[in-house]
């Protein structure tokens, strides 16, 4: 079972909802998918860590054989090349890995290269396997990345909990194509619900069965509570304001671990996902 955890911003509570949920199974396997900012490991903090260089493809030319027929310029729909100055030029941010230059070029002027854009490290925490994606400062698209950790997370059988990036934008697509279900993380605010807003959105376009888990609420807001009546999304677990569960938190710590009350329920979170889902 697989299932993924999002929130429309940062700060919502994603990674501690994620985290606190593989911690309270019996065996799983926890993916950090928030590759530009993963903090997943700084709570479960894995031993014996293994670490995976992830690379892309990307075409290098050679000068001496290109002829400047531009054929691989007029190919790209990416808009990733130009000729400029007698000579083809990349740019590596906008490259999709496509191999078509190569492909179209009559002359072997291109071959490809392997391009560092990441690493992904797993190692375990008691029952949990531990995967972290990072991506390299400076690269544009941390899917290389995502597609790694997911492929070696995986290869574990049971329980998966995909801790996805902030936001909708293709890099939360590509975490949870293939979840059996989504979380949505909530602060009930109204700049916390405008961002639910857009994760919903995101999760129903997939087909995707999805719960809500309201996190850090005092007092209902109540125009988030109208929507999920309205869309008859069920309120999985409201999580308090609590002072406890924000020092241990602040503290590198596991709450489910240290907090009997915590552990019941996100015990009983698990449960009523287990119940949906199979």
């Amino acid at each position: 079972m697989k299932v993924a955890v999002l929130s429309g911003k940062g700060g919502a509570g994603k990674t501690f909802v994620s985290v606190n949920l593989a911690a309270v199974a019996k065996q799983a396997t926890y993916i950090d998918c928030d590759v530009e900012e993963p903090n997943g490991h700084l709570f479960f903090k894995p031993e014996n860590v293994h670490t995976t260089t992830v690379t892309r493809r990307m075409p290098e030319f050679d000068i001496k054989k290109c002829s400047g027929c531009r054929k691989c310029v007029d190919f790209c729909h990416f808009n990733a090349l130009i000729y400029l100055v007698n000579r083809p030029l990349i740019f590596k941010e906008v490259c999709h890995s496509c191999g078509g230059c190569m492909l179209v070029c009559s002359n072997d002027a291109i071959h490809e290269t392997k391009h560092p854009v990441g690493v992904v490290e797993d190692g375990w925490h008691k029952n949990v396997h531990v995967v972290t994606g990072i991506l390299n400062t400076g690269e544009s698209s941390g899917i290389p990345v995502i597609k790694e950790a997911e492929k070696i997370g995986k290869k574990e059988d049971g329980f998966i909990v995909l801790d996805c990036p902030p936001g909708s934008a293709c890099s939360v697509m590509e975490t949870i194509t293939d979840a059996d279900y989504c979380i949505l993380v909530a602060e009930p605010t109204a700049f916390g619900f405008h961002n639910f807003c857009m994760v919903y959105e995101l999760a129903t376009l997939l087909n995707k069965k999805i719960g809500v888990v309201i996190n850090k609420q005092e007092t209902p807001y109540q125009p988030l509570e109208d929507f999920c009546k309205e869309h008859k999304i069920p309120v999985l677990a409201r999580i308090p304001y609590d002072q406890t569960m924000a020092s241990f938190t602040a503290q590198g710590k596991i709450v489910s671990e240290c907090n009997e009350d915590a552990h019941t329920l996100f015990l009983e979170l698990l449960e009523k996902i287990e119940g949906v889902v199979q």
